[in-house]
């Protein structure tokens, strides 16, 4: 390493999608290996990379405070380079150069192998050979780890701007997947949780069929990997071949994300989804009896152009009937360059805020009366971290997606360790955890 970079400490803020944080990941090992230390806080570090998020409106708006704190941390000499990767970065780089010139570097996807070279070049360095050797530095507390099976989208859904951002879909190769999945074993992680715009079209666009069932078969023969989970499974491509599997599989999470956006059939149909009403209805009926020891999560956007009451109010029953385990909102977002942007009957803020806020309501009253089911019952619970605040430890089951869903709290027996499966009974919930005790 050049004597300009000797001593050198890199943060990073990551604010992207799980698919982000891979890649993230993947750049943090590289700078390792290259020599940098890598800290936590952006205050301890002289070179800070913003990982950003350009999905939704919101999402921009955050990764643009950070951007602009940490250049103010730079007008101050607090640090010396700001660097900014992820799907903002990827989407509105020309504009980003223009309006924050204070940024040392905007990344694109294709910058992120070279990542070592491009802060040589920052500092005057000669480049230096790039090293073959990859991996990644975990950035999730806990010993489960996202695996990236995919990138892009082709899916071509009216509201949303990643085919434009990330491009059409693209599997990787099932041994390049199962060799990271080796290396993340060998690291002590215990779960994986596969991760792509799509999961459920794996392979159809690299081997000409559908080659999802065949990987996780793979990867279940991972010693050391316990759980698998699948993130997110599209409602078309939900067969009865996967959900099988996933039944017969021990490793197999007995979870499943599924979007479903809405029920109403003109509404899903400008919405560019391949599944109509009768067909959702189909699938959720055989995922309740047929699968009853699957969790469902799924996500519903509020506010669509057009969306009257009687179209949010059928959303709502289906709610009510469908008894999903979890589900998350959003209201819609108008994203320049998508055709939604363009409809007629854009709804006010005020309307998708109210609606938003009755679903969210109907949705807490289903989730929290389910999780009382589960109280008295123990569960198989991954040991994710110690809540230094609380004074307890926080896991999650199979049917509990880390981060997204409920967590698990158990009190300090003194045999509890973190990356360790214990059995836990349920002893009462709060509204946001579970709470429990080893059995």
């Amino acid at each position: 390493m050049d004597e300009k970079l000797m001593n050198k400490k890199i943060s990073a803020i990551s604010l992207g999608c799980d698919k982000n944080r891979v890649d993230l990941e993947r750049m943090l090992y590289r700078l390792a290996d290259y020599g940098f230390e890598i800290v936590d806080e952006p205050l301890e570090a002289n070179i800070v990379i913003v990982n950003t998020c350009a999905f939704i409106t919101p999402a921009k708006e955050e990764a643009l405070k950070n951007i602009f704190d940490m250049c103010l941390l730079k007008s101050k000499g607090k640090i010396e380079k700001v660097l900014v990767s992820g799907c903002l970065a990827q989407r509105h780089k020309t504009e980003l150069v223009k309006e924050i010139p204070e940024v040392d570097c905007f990344l694109t996807a294709q910058d992120n192998e070279k990542i070592c070279e491009i802060i040589e070049k920052l500092y005057d360095v000669v480049p230096s050979k790039p090293k073959e050797k990859l991996g990644r530095i975990l950035t999730n507390r806990g010993n489960y780890a996202y695996l990236k099976i995919a990138d892009g989208c082709s899916n071509a859904c009216s509201y949303c701007t990643i085919p434009r951002i990330k491009g059409k879909y693209t599997s990787f190769e099932i041994d390049e997947i199962v060799d990271e999945a080796k290396y993340l074993a060998k690291k002590g992680v215990k779960e994986l949780v596969l991760v792509a715009q799509d999961v459920t079209r794996y392979g159809e666009d690299l081997y000409g069929e559908n080659k999802l069932i065949e990987l996780c078969k793979k990867l279940c023969k991972i010693d050391g990997i316990e759980w698998i989970r699948l993130h997110y499974a599209y409602p078309e491509k939900t067969s009865d071949k996967l959900l099988d599997f996933i039944a017969e599989e021990k490793k197999m999470c007995k979870y499943l994300d599924i979007p479903l956006q809405h029920i109403d059939d003109r509404i899903l149909k400008s919405m560019r989804r391949h599944l109509n009403e009768e067909k959702t209805r189909e699938l959720v009926g055989k995922l309740k009896e047929k699968y009853p020891q699957f969790s469902l999560r799924t996500t519903f956007i509020i506010g669509y152009p057009s969306e009257t009451k009687k179209d949010f109010k059928k959303l709502c029953e289906f709610l009510k009937e469908s008894q999903f385990d979890y589900a998350g909102f959003f209201p819609y977002y108008r994203e320049e360059n998508t055709p939604s942007y363009f409809m007629e009957g854009q709804l006010s803020d005020f309307i998708k805020k109210k609606r938003l806020k009755k679903i969210q309501k109907i949705q807490n009253k289903i989730a929290t009366e389910l999780a009382g089911k589960k109280i008295g019952q123990s569960y198989k619970t991954l040991i994710d971290f110690f809540d230094d605040n609380k004074g307890v430890f926080v896991g999650h089951t199979e049917f509990l997606s880390p981060t997204v869903d409920f967590g698990v709290e158990i009190v300090d027996n003194g045999k509890i360790k973190t990356g360790e499966f214990v059995t836990v009974k349920f002893t009462d919930f709060d509204g946001q955890n579970f709470k429990g005790e080893c059995v």
